[in-house]
């Protein structure tokens, strides 16, 4: 079945953000964006929009902006690429193979455990950890590190598992293995089908690891890690024509996964975008079969919800609130696209230009429903001739969303989201329906690209050095007993960050 949701001027949101409920006292209107943070007196907070970083300030040279978060520590390194990953007192986070001047290769292990000094313990420079892109994460229940093969976001046919049980901050290597060949139950690839890592992620068990695979086709592909020296194939799922594989979560059980189907429509000004049949959203899809290890299992689509308003989806998140069932999901691009002819474009049709993360509820799973968009004021199209103005010369990721995160995902309470240039934004979410923002930390900008970043290279010389805005871009990670969060920007590197201003946790 398919519930397609077309959503495109803002008008239409306000009206579909009431229907996810949340349980609000306040019967007015939800606004179109999320309230902003109230700072306190040893903040730095924004100067302009929500979110923005002004073409003049871009121009002088950014000094950072915070408002309840504080820097503990960094560690700069070579710089950061796409993703971070967290067990216990250890940050895993990779860096870019491509570019030069490198003094360490590979995926940077940090320990977190003294947050106010940060440092490097090793690094991890087996086949896939060279460039894992955003494959790289961890399973708390089995203590695995785990990626594919990705370099330059679509690399070979292996999968990486380390072993986290012994000293997080020295993980061992379990095996690095080609995926698909047909070998020791292996179920094999046809000829010119191999998995091209790009994204993934392990099933809550930790007995499969599905890869967002960007092999021909494009395809999700299911890998049985329950031996993790022997991992094999088990089943694959290609994407409907036209999109294409990101970042996925599941249901507790593991029998739903919540893929990205990612696509963009891309934009001209003669472009209708609101008419437009959509292609980019959420695909819930029954992995029961694999879950359960049945013979020749099938992977099953249960629905799609469908959004016009944005584009690329990166990942998902599943969340409990209050016992109810939502998928958090967070575009990497905006409907027209990542540069300025598409931002213009969805700007002239009063559609947002640049992406964000929305909470969809999913009671009903054949007929799920928009709750709520984490809409800063910089995606306001009334904002437009504000914003455009500070991207000159930009291409690819300014104002938008790309990996969030979520304190507990069985009863969530703050989301927090690399938004690029507009930094890490916090979001209390205790009531999906009407989230408010608590929190915000934009870096200072560099002088020079760090060589490991990625922000040079998809970004262009104009984003990077001068004391530019950073790119903010990995997963969060949320420390709910310390106060702290755990992340990266691209060329600030590692950072720890602490809230102040006792606004998380909350009382």
């Amino acid at each position: 079945m398919k519930n397609l949701s077309l959503l495109a001027f803002p008008a239409i949101a306000l009206t579909l953000a009431a229907c996810g409920g949340g349980g609000s006292d306040d019967p007015g209107p939800i606004p179109l964006t999320v309230p902003k943070a109230s700072c306190g007196s040893g903040d730095k907070p924004e100067t302009a929009l929500q979110g923005q970083v002004p073409a003049a300030t871009r121009a002088s040279g950014f000094d950072g902006f915070s408002c309840n978060l504080t820097l503990a520590s960094q560690s700069r390194n070579d710089g950061a690429s796409w993703q971070t990953a967290r067990f216990q007192n250890c940050l895993y986070y990779d860096t870019s193979v491509a570019t030069a001047n490198r003094t360490q290769l590979g995926v940077v292990v940090m320990n977190y455990a003294n947050s106010a000094n940060i440092t490097p313990s090793t690094f991890l420079t087996s086949k896939s950890m060279l460039d894992p892109w955003e494959s790289l994460k961890v399973n708390e229940r089995r203590q695995l590190l785990g990626a594919t093969q990705a370099t330059n976001g679509r690399g070979g046919p292996e999968l990486d598992l380390y072993d986290l049980s012994g000293d997080c901050r020295n993980p061992q290597l379990l095996s690095s293995t080609v995926i698909g060949t047909g070998l020791d139950g292996d179920a094999g690839l046809p000829a010119g089908q191999a998995l091209q890592g790009h994204e993934g992620n392990f099933a809550p068990d930790g007995l499969t690891y599905y890869a967002g695979d960007r092999g021909t086709p494009l395809k999700y592909t299911a890998i049985d890690i329950s031996n993790t020296l022997r991992p094999k194939l088990l089943a694959t799922f290609p994407m409907p024509a036209g999109t294409t594989t990101h970042g996925l979560s599941f249901s507790p059980d593991g029998n739903r996964a919540y893929v990205s189907q990612a696509a963009i429509l891309g934009a001209t000004s003669l472009d209708n975008l609101a008419t437009r049949t959509p292609l980019n959203g959420v695909l819930i899809l029954d992995v029961s079969d694999i879950q359960s290890r049945k013979a020749n299992p099938q992977i099953r689509e249960v629905s799609r919800f469908l959004w016009n308003d944005g584009g690329q989806m990166q990942h998902t998140i599943h969340i409990k609130v209050g016992g109810k069932p939502y998928v958090v999901a967070i575009d990497e691009a905006g409907v027209g696209g990542v540069n300025i002819a598409g931002w213009t474009a969805a700007c002239n049709q009063g559609i947002t230009p640049y992406p964000m993360a929305r909470i969809v509820d999913i009671s009903d799973e054949k007929a799920p429903k928009l709750t709520s968009r984490l809409m800063l004021e910089v995606h306001d199209p009334a904002n437009c001739s504000k914003t455009l103005p500070d991207l000159t010369g930009l291409a690819t990721f300014t104002y938008g969303s790309h990996y969030c995160s979520v304190d507990d995902t069985s009863e969530a309470t703050v989301l927090a989201c690399g938004y690029f240039n507009a930094g890490i934004r916090v979001f209390d979410i205790r009531d999906p329906a009407r989230p408010r923002e608590i929190a915000y930390y934009n870096p200072a900008g560099v002088a020079a690209a760090s060589p490991g970043s990625q922000h040079a290279a998809f970004g262009g010389p104009a984003a990077v050095g001068a004391r530019k805005p950073d790119w903010c871009s990995a997963q969060i990670h949320i420390d709910k007993a310390k106060g702290e969060l755990w992340t990266t920007c691209q060329d600030n590197g590692a950072l720890a960050l602490k809230f102040t201003n006792g606004v998380y946790p909350f009382k």
